[in-house]
């Protein structure tokens, strides 16, 4: 089904948490920044979805969904996996605590475009929306390195498979490039950018570049983000 269709427009986005109190103070928030509109809202992973098919009917889809993942009835992760494989178009950006790593790997695997901690300062949140509307990967930096130890045991002998240019590809994927950038990085068009990506995606039978970007991490081809 089609997604939202690309703008200059404020970057829309539905907000989806159990918590009445949460979506109110992200609402609040969001409403002070210029860029940004929250179109939407849902208690639980069920509601999210007929939310955004709501709003695709009404030519409103969101760009970008913040989803908790601790929900009752249908959870974040549920609802992330259902979201991604009907609108390719809108970024899923999974918000939970530190302590939840596994089912933040849950969501990655499921399709979610990054992840930001639930203490997260209000303008990350918003830097996070609009890196999650640029196609990179919001990572919140006190879980990446443990994150990318989950997901070390995938295709550790893959790496030696990439040629030398994929292999500037992941590096460039890895530091949050969009595959617009790593276009103009490397003096190649954006059609070849996005060939290499899912090139490399499927040589090391990864998911998403926000897995790349953690196996990158994990052997050493970029620097971790610093902790906090």
């Amino acid at each position: 089904m089609s997604g939202p269709e690309p703008g200059a427009g404020p970057i829309r986005v539905c907000l989806v948490d159990d918590h009445a109190v949460v979506r109110r103070g992200l609402r609040g928030y969001l409403a002070l920044v210029e860029d940004i509109e929250v179109v939407g809202e849902a208690g639980d992973g069920q509601a999210a979805l007929e939310t955004v098919d709501a709003l695709v009917a009404q030519d409103r889809a969101p760009h970008v969904v913040l989803m908790d993942l601790l929900m009752p009835g249908v959870d974040g992760v549920t609802a992330t996996r259902l979201l991604t494989q009907r609108y390719a178009d809108i970024a899923v950006m999974a918000m939970t605590s530190y302590s939840e790593v596994d089912r933040i790997r849950s969501a990655l695997e499921a399709g979610a475009a990054g992840y930001l901690l639930k203490d997260a300062e209000a303008d990350e949140v918003a830097d996070g929306i609009r890196r999650a509307h640029r196609r990179e990967m919001p990572l919140a930096a006190a879980v990446s390195r443990r994150l990318a130890r989950a997901f070390s045991a995938t295709g550790q002998a893959a790496l030696g498979t990439l040629t030398a240019r994929e292999h500037e590809v992941l590096v460039l994927v890895a530091a949050g490039l969009s595959n617009r950038e790593i276009a103009s990085r490397l003096v190649i068009s954006e059609r070849t950018a996005r060939t290499h990506v899912s090139s490399i995606l499927d040589k090391l039978g990864l998911r998403s570049r926000t897995q790349a970007a953690l196996y990158a991490v994990e052997h050493g081809l970029t620097p971790p983000s610093p902790s906090p």
